[in-house]
């Protein structure tokens, strides 16, 4: 990020501006939604900045922006649509302690002017750094779209209120009313006139102020595989709501970012074979946040229910007398099957699904090695890659065809994703050959679909 966002008040600030073709009247037009003192100067200026003058609106200055002229202001616009009287004026400006926009030369900025989408007394800004303008426009046609005109009316009676709403106590309270105002009493009321929606307000706290406090609740929420994208709506609206977030180390931070900026941030990381937060101390981390009266959201990679421990700490919540609720993810299998092109299951082929880790808290884990070996079998892996050469000793030491199809699949779903089309002969060497720190799921028994369009042998890479 070069440029970072701000909302700079211009409360009878005085902003300067030297131009006045189309390129001036492109930035006026924004400038004068605002309460800054506007001066321009411009020898020949348009139509429009005169009579935006007659009407008092700005001050007009019939010449060149000369030495002296923008000393005091806040901000200052080079305008003119020439490169070297831009050049000249902007030096001017910075020379008397403005920040600078030169238009349409991001390189000599200091500031940009974001695309902006208007419900005052709510503004949203959006800016690509000068490097892609017709998107941000884009964007910002989709939001007009999206935001109703009635937003900025709500949130100007909101914050007239503010001060009534303190007599609720901070923090999860206010958010609590504040929410039902905008989401579900304000935007019913709006329809009936202003006074409608002072009235529901009044009701609405004397609701909220008779309400005991809400108590702390747990979510156990599934992250998915890693894409933001794949998160379920159920899951997005439990991390808008949380009030601490205690996640594993597979969470990766383009999720994190999605959670309320002042939720309480608790790691709690576990990798196998690696250092390792035990699970006494995240069970007790759930309880004791959860026991203030937080709402906590347990967030877990993947899907909750599938090898992340959710009954050891749904057990300490009942033990403890908190509630609790699960919400569900995309689980590995899943992304990674995507990623290969494959099903699961497949009529004629294998029946039945078996979902096995590597390990376990004693070590490498034993299963039934002797059924899987048979030919047709699936069977999805969990935390192999330090196990693959047991796993792979224990299916061929059962009778498994050493040319038994597997397919690895490292960080699925993420940009970095790396599928492996190998075999059972093959499986300890490929996993042991792909280069990253992060999941790899192994499916037994599935190719790549069009293997040699999406995966490559490691030794074509040089990696081995």
């Amino acid at each position: 990020m070069q440029h970072f966002p701000i909302f700079l008040s211009l409360r009878d600030a005085r902003v300067v501006l030297s131009g006045g073709g189309d390129a001036a009247l492109a930035k006026l037009r924004l400038l004068l939604k605002t309460e800054a003192r506007i001066e321009v100067f411009a020898p020949d200026p348009a139509r429009e900045i005169t009579d935006w003058a007659a009407a008092g609106r700005l001050t007009l200055t019939r010449r060149a922006l000369s030495a002296g002229d923008v000393a005091g202001a806040s901000l200052f616009y080079a305008a003119t649509e020439d490169a070297a009287e831009d050049d000249r004026t902007a030096a001017i400006a910075r020379a008397e302690g403005a920040l600078v926009n030169v238009v349409d030369n991001l390189e000599d900025s200091a500031f940009i002017t974001p695309a902006i989408v208007d419900r005052d007394p709510v503004t949203v800004a959006i800016g690509t750094e000068g490097a892609a303008p017709v998107l941000a426009r884009a964007i910002k046609a989709d939001l007009e779209e999206r935001l109703p005109v009635t937003l900025g009316p709500l949130a100007r009676i909101g914050k007239a209120f503010r001060k009534a709403a303190e007599v609720l106590p901070f923090g999860r309270a206010r958010r609590d009313f504040w929410r039902d105002y905008y989401f579900d009493a304000g935007p019913r009321a709006v329809s009936d006139g202003e006074q409608s929606v002072e009235d529901t307000l009044e009701d609405l706290l004397a609701q909220h102020a008779a309400r005991e406090s809400r108590p702390g609740h747990v979510a156990f929420v599934g992250a998915g595989p890693g894409d933001p994208e794949l998160l379920t709506l159920k899951a997005r609206k439990a991390l808008d709501e949380a009030d601490v977030i205690v996640h594993d180390g597979l969470v990766g931070p383009a999720i994190l970012e999605l959670a309320r900026r002042e939720a309480t941030m608790i790691h709690v990381g576990k990798r196998g074979f690696a250092r390792s937060t035990p699970q006494d101390e995240i069970n007790a981390a759930i309880v004791e946040h959860a026991a203030t009266g937080a709402q906590v959201v347990r967030l877990k990679g993947g899907d909750p229910t599938v090898f992340a421990r959710l009954d050891e700490e749904t057990e300490a919540c009942d033990d403890a007398g908190i509630s609790w609720h699960v919400v569900p993810g995309i689980t590995a299998a899943s992304a990674a099957a995507a990623a290969i092109g494959q099903s699961l299951t497949r009529r004629n082929r294998n029946s039945a699904l078996r979902v096995l880790t590597g390990h376990d808290v004693r070590g490498f884990a034993d299963h039934d090695w002797r059924d899987l070996a048979k030919p047709g079998q699936v069977a999805t892996i969990y935390m192999g890659k330090k196990a693959a050469r047991f796993i792979q000793g224990r299916l061929m030491m059962f009778g498994a065809d050493p040319a038994t199809p597997v397919s690895l699949v490292a960080n699925a779903s993420l940009p970095d994703q790396h599928v492996v089309a190998s075999s059972l002969a093959a499986l300890d060497r490929d996993l042991a050959g792909i280069d990253s720190s992060g999941p790899a799921l192994i499916l037994y028994g599935l190719r790549p679909h069009a293997a040699q369009a999406i995966s490559y042998s490691l030794k074509e890479e040089g990696v081995l």
